[in-house]
């Protein structure tokens, strides 16, 4: 079982910004990192290498980057791409996460606080 998930509709996001970026052999790194109004914050980045403390997950032709030590704070999370009237933009769920800020970006998990910022 994979400890991410990038569903197809994200995939696809993914690929058009890779091609764009002239990075069609890139890889999304989905990264988390301490700040937030909560403690924890998602990044993702296009990479063009992979290193040792990186897992490597394929998903509809994108391969995704995450840190070994991320993995316990992101253990089944998916990530999506949805279209509304007021644009698209990528979600993320993630079920470690006890406590989320409104902005989506933000959490904590029972075993990570993070350090929070003011927002």
């Amino acid at each position: 079982m994979s400890h991410v998930t990038l569903t197809e509709s994200a995939a696809y996001e993914v690929k058009d910004m890779l091609e764009k970026n002239e990075m069609e052999d890139g890889y999304l790194r989905f990264k988390v990192q301490g700040g937030g109004c909560t403690g924890l914050t998602y990044g993702m980045a296009a990479e063009t290498e992979q290193t040792e403390k990186d897992e490597v997950y394929e998903f509809h032709g994108v391969k995704v980057l995450v840190d070994k030590k991320d993995i316990p704070v992101i253990d089944g999370t998916v990530i999506d791409f949805k279209q509304s009237l007021m644009g698209g933009g990528f979600t993320i769920d993630n079920p470690n996460a006890t406590l989320a800020c409104g902005c989506g970006s933000s959490f904590r998990t029972k075993e990570v606080a993070g350090q929070p910022e003011d927002c």
